[in-house]
């Protein structure tokens, strides 16, 4: 198992029928052969384990990716308050390769898609 530095961006949607390269995330995570999220290995590196937003006119935004209660994964950019987590759709399930899609409920309450665009060796 390797950490990985996984670089999504938004995908096509009714205010970006194109996507948008210059909307999305970059984060460092473990993942297994298949592209899933390994939850053993990210308590050993959840402090490795962090997540830049990056979005046209906003200051990024950094924080850690973490694993909740019951399987569910999150961005968190404040560990003091939940408000302003970003939850991570089913990302217990869904694989992080190249051209797949995932969902995440963004802080401002909105549901965006983001396709995975690389998954490269982190180290």
């Amino acid at each position: 198992m390797a950490l990985k530095r996984i670089r999504i961006e938004l995908a096509r949607d009714h205010q970006f029928p194109e996507g948008s390269r210059e909307r999305g995330y970059d984060f460092i995570a473990p993942l297994d052969d298949n592209g899933h999220l390994i939850a053993e290995e990210w308590k050993k590196n959840r402090d490795r384990c962090r997540v830049r937003r990056f979005w046209p006119g906003e200051k990024d935004e950094i924080g850690r990716l973490v694993h909740r209660r019951g399987g569910s994964w999150a961005f968190d950019y404040d560990p003091t308050e939940t408000s302003d987590d970003e939850a991570g759709f089913k990302l217990d399930k869904h694989r992080l390769v190249p051209g797949e899609y995932v969902s995440f409920a963004e802080h401002d309450g909105k549901s965006r898609t983001f396709r995975v665009m690389s998954v490269l060796d982190f180290e």
